[in-house]
């Protein structure tokens, strides 16, 4: 009698492993199970890029706004402003005069701006609650030089003096004040800050309520290096503020209210994929220690790690993440579009991110067609081995990244940074400006011309010849294992030979030759460089 139950509890747990790693299809036709998750997926991937693209639309008019008053912003506030910025700064000046009509032609634009302007723009105040200008200067605190005699006399220590400026006073009584006599060998930097306050109109357009901002502008005059050239920098950084009285008439509400319900559609469908995922995790860990106990306990040994990762589902995992992404990004959306909240690139994150998650996990679903799955299954098999070379290349990569930076960097624009200097030989490794990239390097230096050449020379040769070479090398020899095992068969786990050992009387024998055909786990061997194939 115990042996009977014996058999009838293994037979149990191995339809219920047969019936778990079906597709959707096999378990219709096993059981007459609706798919939910998959049709959740599919209205799920149209309702999210839906509102991705609808967010995506208002978002741009908001950079858009950014940027253009950002331009009108330096036409207004910069003298002769050509229109495009000369490097990481704004435009310079060589002499004194410039630099004085630069400051007062920043202060009395400001004090004329409503007369002036084209845009949408008001005053705003400061962090003291005030009205106007912020003018503020660095300077050496005492010193004197004679560069005729290379004589210097200098107090390192750094003073800064700050002035206020309203706009009651006229514009030409504050050049008169002694805080605007400079004294340029002392002189570090000039900053102008400023607050002012617009209201983005190009929404009504597409019946959205429009956005209140607050613009805070920096202007600064850099004389750090006192070589005869002042930097002149402009900075705006914009900040979106519930509008305090909005009052417009026409179908904006209305719109509006369509698009929050719309939000909330979406929220409650993400919710639902939600609970289904975790239910199907919850159910496979439950299933995973029945499995687990029963073969230890007919067996006497323990599932190998390959096996037991097969019933953690990678798949709705992602889901999860992806749910979750985009609840919170649409709870942050509906808060946008009512007004309540102004952080639009959080938002940005999670929904994109979420969104790509989500046509990712169509992957999946491709996957149950041989030829698609290929892609999945080399994918898997190459993974480790690339990371592991990718840890070894980027070692050199580094190397090549510091001494580039350290070297090249006085003489070159791409090697002026760390950042840039990666991304400069990340470029080359893609084949791109590799002309460019010899050329502009300065022959002032014959040591360091010689020494560029070596260094270019050495990494195109070695990355693109050698280490590229190698990469795709990985990846081919996994295809090619992927391809041989889909000829000659897979390597079988304890897990399928398990699922193998059928009785002729067992229900769902047809159901689950169509399966093994499918399943697609390996057991990790020393000859396959530790494969592990998962369908």
């Amino acid at each position: 009698m115990a042996h009977l139950d014996s058999d009838t509890k293994e037979e149990c747990l191995r339809e219920d492993l047969k019936f778990y790693f079906m597709n959707p299809c096999e378990k219709y036709r096993a059981r007459h199970q609706i798919p939910w998750k998959l049709g959740l997926q599919i209205l799920k991937i149209v309702m999210v890029t839906t509102q991705l693209v609808r967010f995506g639309l208002s978002n741009q008019m908001v950079v858009a706004f950014k940027e253009e008053n950002t331009v009108a912003f330096k036409h207004l506030f910069l003298k002769g402003y050509s229109g495009t910025d000369e490097d990481d700064y704004s435009y310079s000046v060589y002499t004194q005069e410039d630099a004085y009509e630069s400051i007062f032609f920043a202060i009395n634009q400001y004090h004329q701006l409503k007369n002036i302007s084209l845009g949408t723009l008001g005053y705003g105040e400061n962090e003291d609650n005030r009205t106007g200008l912020k003018v503020c200067k660095q300077h050496y605190k005492k010193g004197a030089m004679f560069p005729s005699n290379d004589t210097l006399n200098i107090d390192s220590d750094i003073e800064v003096d700050c002035v206020h400026l309203d706009l009651s006073k006229d514009p030409q009584d504050w050049k008169n004040l002694s805080f605007f006599r400079l004294e340029f060998y002392r002189l570090l930097e000039v900053e102008i800050s400023f607050r002012l306050k617009g209201i983005d109109l190009q929404t009504i357009h597409s019946r959205e309520l429009p956005d209140c901002y607050v613009f805070q502008n920096t202007i600064t005059f850099d004389n750090k290096a006192h070589s005869g050239k002042i930097k002149i920098y402009f900075d705006s950084d914009a900040k979106i503020e519930e509008c305090k009285d909005l009052n417009i008439s026409g179908s904006i509400q209305k719109n509006t209210q369509y698009v929050l319900v719309f939000d909330a559609f979406v929220i409650v469908i993400c919710l639902a994929s939600l609970i289904l995922c975790t239910r199907s995790i919850v159910l496979a860990l439950r299933l995973r220690k029945r499995f687990l106990n029963f073969f230890l306990e007919k067996y006497k040994r323990r599932v190998c790690n390959t096996d037991q990762w097969e019933f953690i589902n990678g798949w709705y995992v992602l889901v999860i993440i992806s749910d979750l992404m985009t609840i919170i990004g649409s709870i942050l959306k509906m808060e946008i579009k009512a007004k309540n909240l102004t952080n639009y690139d959080l938002c940005s994150i999670l929904l994109g991110t979420s969104t790509l998650f989500v046509w990712v996990g169509v992957i999946r679903y491709l996957g149950y067609f041989q030829a698609y799955n290929v892609l999945i299954l080399t994918m898997q098999a190459s993974l480790p081995k690339v990371l592991r070379f990718c840890a070894c290349a980027g070692m050199i990569y580094l190397g090549y990244t510091f001494c580039g930076w350290i070297v090249l960097g006085p003489y070159h624009d791409k090697f002026e940074d760390l950042n840039t200097v990666a991304e400069c030989l990340f470029s080359l490794v893609n084949g791109d400006d590799m002309f460019a990239t010899f050329a502009q390097i300065q022959q002032k230096s014959v040591l360091v011309w010689l020494f560029s050449r070596l260094y270019l020379y050495s990494f195109i040769s070695l990355f693109i010849y050698m280490i590229l070479s190698l990469f795709i090398a990985l990846i081919t020899d996994s295809y090619d294992t992927i391809k041989k095992y889909q000829q000659n068969g897979f390597p079988e786990t304890d897990l399928q030979e398990f699922l193998k050992e059928c009785s002729s009387k067992e229900k769902y024998q047809k159901e689950s030759s169509a399966f093994l055909s499918c399943v697609c786990c390996l057991r990790r061997k020393g000859s396959d460089d530790h494969l592990t194939l998962v369908n």
